[in-house]
């Protein structure tokens, strides 16, 4: 599997930006209140609907539709837990300030790498499949993108329970999870390098990524 800050392409999967474009309905979507008590599937089935019409229309500058789907994304993402996640042991390390500084550059990073994957999208379709327990309060929600002639990409999304809703914490595609793949990449540059160095590269990658954006 080639791993790249920014990028992440699946196992011999051509297809793995278009995954990468759905990923960026996934990450940044929402604006629906949605509680408990709505399952996790249809709350996921909702927002990434409402993510695919925004991307959907090419009338609008890219500009436009970025800033839609930034908006009503935060809701339904855990960003704290994923920022946790991504560093594995090392957050134990950090201190109260630096682990809220890591949080917020991750969240901008994260939005940036697949905001900028936004124009990959042709109208290709998601299928909503189950949902499964992972244990009390936790579940994934399993769907497969459906494109002519090739072969369904599954992307799972993994929720947990907190504030009377459900917030993702982590997203696999093709069997792979996002939250690993940043995690190995980032226990390398720190090892190598020290967290100060990961940070700096983190925000000069956001920066970069967020360029073509804001045209």
């Amino acid at each position: 599997m080639q791993r790249e800050m920014g990028m992440i392409t699946p196992r011999r999967r051509p297809a793995s930006l278009l995954a990468l474009t759905f990923l960026a309905a996934l990450m940044l979507t929402g604006g629906i209140t949605v509680y408990a008590d709505t399952s996790a599937l249809e709350m996921t089935r909702q927002f990434v609907n409402q993510a695919l019409q925004i991307m959907a229309n090419k009338q609008l500058p890219v500009a436009n539709r970025t800033s839609q789907l930034r908006a009503v994304l935060e809701p339904h993402f855990d960003f704290r837990e994923m920022a946790r996640q991504s560093l594995g042991p090392h957050w134990r390390e950090l201190t109260q300030a630096q682990r809220q500084d890591f949080s917020n550059v991750f969240k901008d990073f994260i939005e940036s790498a697949y905001l900028s994957k936004i124009n990959d999208y042709s109208g290709q379709q998601v299928q909503f499949l189950q949902q499964t327990s992972l244990g009390p309060g936790f579940v994934q929600v399993h769907s497969t993108i459906v494109q002519a002639g090739k072969a369904p990409i599954p992307i799972n999304y993994l929720l947990d329970q907190k504030d009377d809703s459900w917030k993702i914490y982590d997203v696999t595609v093709d069997n792979i999870s996002i939250i690993q793949n940043y995690r190995n990449q980032f226990n390398r540059v720190i090892n190598d390098n020290g967290f100060d160095k990961l940070l700096a590269d983190l925000k000069a990658k956001q920066q970069q990524l967020a360029l073509p954006q804001a045209s």
